[in-house]
């Protein structure tokens, strides 16, 4: 019986997957043209799943050989003749165990070229590729997975050297028709990774690389086809279309979180919308190998992690700049997308993932604290007083941060506010429920934030005061965004730095049948 799979390859035959035939056909197209290129994700974002298709895909016209260097030993690169001699003995290796089907002439020149070898001069190895393109029948196409394990080694930089000089003259001189390499960083990255002082770093070996700009994230209609496979399987009553549609929404279609959403939907065997959203605070609360790995990265890139942190918490929607080394990291890593010349958090699932992140460090702030002690009043029923919530949190964030002449520092509740209701919340939902920022709606003077507790959903917009005018202006975009999310009732929560104005509940306003409470802070 096939499964969901978050641990290494996926196989159509063991696992329940998405179809990528569409972009294993771009691909198929970019070999034919003779491409060189690079296919950089963040970590399981299914380019090992896509290196796996490629071999059967493109058998009937080239021979294949999928190498990864995963594991290799340090010694593989100590200098470029033992590299040019571990790659030549890797071909040899799969090609005797029958992984790539090499025609017999050309197995002859690999065993001549590597028979008691364990180094190969230039001239050698530059002999040895064409003989070894012209001896086999088909087209010899290179796939080579987790290069950056190698990316730490000269020799490897200088291999990928040689073989864009081979390309370069392969008008004259056979050579591999295609060399595909899959890997977090491209070759200019591993260059930035090696030597981030280096000012040569932009010299890459591998600048003949065609850009590689095939989507792979999962669409709400892909993910909807494996969970109709599976509903095929299992006979659950799955509402496939609306479950692909609540998965897209939080995952923005990476790989390894959609996969993982439907293994706890599938363990817990609750499809429904409850089921999903425990599905969802499951995920959101467990160590994986992909959250393990966004730390790390953070924790490693001050400037990523500085970045990552005035995005979340500043409001405000930022420009996309191709020449920022902070954003190509977030970019690479997929942490963050591009879309209309503007970056965000690449889905709701990481976004929310990384605001726990930046809040653990503050857990021991007044704010938060407040929340803490304050909890148990606010539970009503299964579901939130908010109203109370509200009021209570005006309450303690005057107390803490308006001075003794009632004044406020205006810059610090402008890049702050936001954040100190957040932390303020997030004791009081902690174990039962979740919150996330709506990042259509973020902008320099408002934040939606949605909090789901118990299947009940809260929708509260943060903004700062700018004049009754500009509230009235507020209250209508968020009685539009309640008839967009199907809400009757919706939160304002108003920072206001008006001494004239009252921290505090104000009237209840109702419109079309929607309800809005708005507190001034």
């Amino acid at each position: 019986m096939k499964r969901f799979n978050t641990a290494g390859t996926c196989r159509p035959n063991e696992h329940y997957m998405v179809d990528i035939t569409e972009r294993v056909e771009i691909i198929r197209k970019m070999v034919a043209q003779g491409d060189y290129f690079c296919i950089n994700r963040g970590r399981q974002y299914g380019k090992t799943t896509t290196l796996e298709a490629l071999p059967q895909a493109l058998a009937s016209e080239y021979t294949v050989f999928k190498l990864s260097f995963e594991g290799a030993s340090q010694e593989a690169f100590a200098s470029l003749p033992i590299t040019f001699a571990y790659f030549l003995k890797s071909l040899l290796f799969n090609a005797r165990l029958g992984l790539t089907a090499l025609d017999e002439a050309a197995l002859q020149v690999l065993e001549k070229a590597t028979e008691g070898k364990d180094s190969i001069s230039d001239l050698d190895f530059a002999y040895t590729i064409p003989m070894l393109c012209r001896a086999n029948s088909k087209p010899i196409v290179i796939l080579i997975d987790e290069v950056d394990q190698a990316g730490n080694y000269d020799s490897f930089l200088l291999f990928l050297g040689v073989l864009r000089k081979m390309f370069l003259s392969r008008a004259s001189l056979p050579t591999f028709q295609s060399v595909i390499l899959a890997g977090v960083y491209d070759i200019k990255n591993l260059k930035l990774k090696m030597r981030p002082e280096d000012e040569h770093q932009y010299n890459s070996p591998w600048n003949i690389a065609a850009p590689f700009n095939v989507d792979m994230s999962l669409s709400a209609d892909g993910i909807k086809g494996m969970l109709d496979d599976y509903e095929a399987d299992h006979h659950k009553g799955v509402d496939t279309a609306e479950v692909a549609l609540w998965i897209r929404e939080y995952t923005n279609g990476y790989p390894f979180l959609v996969s993982r959403l439907c293994q706890l939907m599938d363990e817990q065997d609750d499809w429904s919308h409850e089921g999903f959203l425990n599905a969802v605070k499951a995920l959101l609360n467990e160590h994986n190998t992909l959250f393990d790995d966004m730390v790390k990265k953070i924790e490693q890139f001050p400037d990523l992690k500085l970045l990552l942190k005035e995005q979340l918490f500043s409001g405000e929607s930022r420009k996309y700049n191709p020449d920022n080394k902070a954003l190509q990291l977030a970019e690479r890593f997929n942490i963050i997308c591009i879309h209309d010349n503007t970056f965000s958090l690449v889905c709701r699932i990481m976004e929310t993932r990384i605001y726990e992140y930046f809040m653990a460090e503050e857990y021991e702030s007044e704010i938060y604290t407040a929340g803490s002690i304050e909890k148990p009043q606010f539970i009503k029923g299964d579901g939130l007083d908010m109203p109370l919530l509200l009021q209570k949190f005006s309450e303690h964030f005057n107390e803490i941060f308006r001075t003794e002449d009632g004044t406020m520092d205006t810059k610090f509740v402008e890049k702050q506010g936001r954040k100190q209701f957040q932390l303020y919340i997030r004791p009081i939902i902690n174990g039962t429920g979740h919150y996330y920022v709506e990042a259509e709606t973020r902008d320099e003077t408002r934040t939606d934030l949605i909090i789901n507790y118990n299947n009940h959903e809260y929708v509260i917009e943060l903004k700062i005061w700018r004049g009754d005018s500009y509230n009235n202006k507020g209250e209508n975009q968020l009685f539009e965004y309640l008839r967009l999310k199907k809400q009757k009732t919706g939160y304002l929560v108003s920072f206001c730095f008006n001494k004239g104005k009252t921290p505090g509940l104000l009237p209840s306003v109702e419109q079309d049948g929607c309800t809005l409470i708005e507190v001034i802070v």
